[in-house]
């Protein structure tokens, strides 16, 4: 009995040295590698173990990037159609009024991330180009009776300055999106409008934008923060590719204030949006999790922390149709 107890505490030890020996020997082989190779290595185990959120399910970082990605490719055809019926319209006046709060005057340079199909871009030039319109009426209802002085001066002083002035203040729209699809659709659509000048189209990240810094007057993402992985690296970017005094401004849905109104846009959203998707779109699902990422997505005052975190100032936000959307905004200094 007691050579029995004996033998099987050596296999015990044996085991256990075995097991311990092969531990350290792997260890050593891993650290002969080349240090980059390692902490490559490293990292992605480590992202590939880090959860988060698509919709209400929990999935790895990779498959949120990979699964977003899928959706838009796959409502992008549809998404402007989709976007009238599901809001009833309402986003057009959603987005005309951050162009009334930027405010933008003739020779900035705008950055409309996640801008696929050119909505914001769009009515940029536009207000610009307005604005210019405007400025030029103005000046033709001055020098409608100019004094002799102006007279004067006009025959000395060459027109092709005025043209060339023009032409420098002229603005100009960088649109951005990670999917193809959705930029295609959005070339298409400056095509069939007639708009090609001040209009440029990139394929993107918004957590690692292809851009230098301090390059742009004006930053803003629409309906799409919510649906990148680490809105915080997102922030951080856009606070890098902003000029100083720059201003960022992101629309996106928010949380209702009103507890009635947030129990009919519950029923709403939950009961007729994936129907809506599946009969316009034929796409139940990619609309089922929109709807749900607007339920992930943080409250005013919690993104206005995050924006400020980032390093943005004097925070803002408007809270639109009783905070169904969220208009915020910041600036760099």
């Amino acid at each position: 009995m007691a050579a029995s107890i004996r033998l099987l505490a050596r296999r015990i030890v044996r085991d256990a040295s075995r097991t311990i020996n092969s531990s350290v020997s792997g260890r050593i082989v891993s650290s002969s590698c080349p240090s980059n190779l390692s902490a490559c290595r490293c990292f992605s185990d480590g992202a590939a173990d880090k959860s988060t959120h698509f919709g209400f399910e929990t999935v790895s970082e990779g498959e949120k990037a990979e699964r977003v990605y899928k959706v838009f490719e796959s409502v992008a055809q549809k998404y402007d159609v989709m976007n009238d019926a599901m809001s009833l319209g309402v986003h057009r006046l959603w987005k005309d009024m951050l162009l009334h709060v930027m405010n933008p005057q003739p020779g900035i340079c705008l950055l409309d991330v996640a801008g696929g199909t050119g909505d914001i871009s769009f009515r940029f030039l536009d207000y610009v180009r307005s604005q210019q319109e405007r400025v030029a009426r103005r000046t033709a209802r001055a020098n409608q009776t100019p004094s002799w002085q102006e007279i004067s001066s006009s025959y000395t002083t060459p027109t092709e300055g005025i043209e060339m002035e023009t032409e420098a203040r002229e603005s100009r729209a960088v649109v951005c999106d990670i999917n193809k699809e959705m930029l295609k659709v959005g070339k298409q659509k400056a095509e069939s409008m007639g708009i090609s000048s001040g209009l440029s189209w990139v394929v993107g990240d918004a957590e690692e934008l292809p851009f230098d810094d301090d390059q742009f007057d004006v930053y803003t993402i629409a309906f799409g923060i919510r649906n990148v992985t680490h809105i915080d690296l997102a922030l951080q970017e856009a606070v890098r590719v902003l000029k100083p005094g720059g201003r960022f401004m992101c629309l996106e849905f928010s949380k209702v204030t009103n507890p009635l109104l947030a129990r009919l846009y519950d029923a709403y959203s939950f009961q007729m949006i994936p129907v809506l998707g599946e009969v316009i779109a034929g796409d139940w699902k990619s609309y089922q999790y929109l709807v749900e990422s607007i339920r992930k997505f943080p409250d005013q005052e919690t993104f206005k922390q995050m924006i400020e975190d980032a390093g943005l100032f004097s925070v803002r936000y408007h809270n639109l149709t009783g905070g169904v959307v969220a208009l915020h905004s910041g600036f760099k200094l």
